[in-house]
């Protein structure tokens, strides 16, 4: 494990977004008692997630947030995604952006997805329902880790995003 987590951090943990990093707790199942991390999404107030501390696959797709310099950075970049035409081609490269959690691929993903779906409804047509699932959820991820950078509400994280 490369980084070191602590209490009381903000962490952007997979497809559970931005959480709070609240205690490391011991639960035991039969005879084996196994330590936690005890995150908390900040878009739940009643969930809760436990990464196993010794698991190094899981704990390694725990990072910080990212600092408002370095988000001010990943929004002034152009969009370099591409557009995938087949739809089950697509669906899995949207897939991999969202499971890998890089803030920068998240929001070119967002852009992406937003500009196809104004294309599309000035054209009298509509996004994919698997697309507008991805949306969501990229919007989601994507606008936590911004809102929390500069300290702002998801809605607004969201206008940065798109502006």
């Amino acid at each position: 494990m490369d980084m070191m987590i602590c209490v009381g951090q903000t962490v952007l943990y997979g497809g559970n977004g931005v959480c709070c990093v609240s205690g490391i707790t011991t639960r035991t199942i039969g005879r084996t008692s196994v330590e936690y991390y005890e995150l908390h999404p900040v878009s739940s107030k009643t969930s809760a997630v436990y990464v196993p501390v010794a698991n190094e696959a899981l704990v390694s797709r725990i990072r910080p947030v990212l600092g408002a310099e370095k988000i001010r950075q990943i929004l002034a970049a152009p969009v370099t995604e591409e557009w995938i035409a087949d739809k089950n081609a697509r669906a899995e490269r949207f897939r991999e952006i969202i499971s890998g959690g890089d803030c920068a691929e998240i929001i070119g993903l967002v852009r992406l997805i937003r500009g196809k779906e104004r294309w599309l409804v000035a054209h009298g047509k509509h996004l994919h329902l698997a697309d507008e699932r991805i949306l969501k959820e990229a919007e989601k991820m994507a606008g936590e880790e911004v809102a929390a950078a500069f300290g702002i509400t998801r809605e607004e994280a969201l206008q940065k995003i798109l502006a």
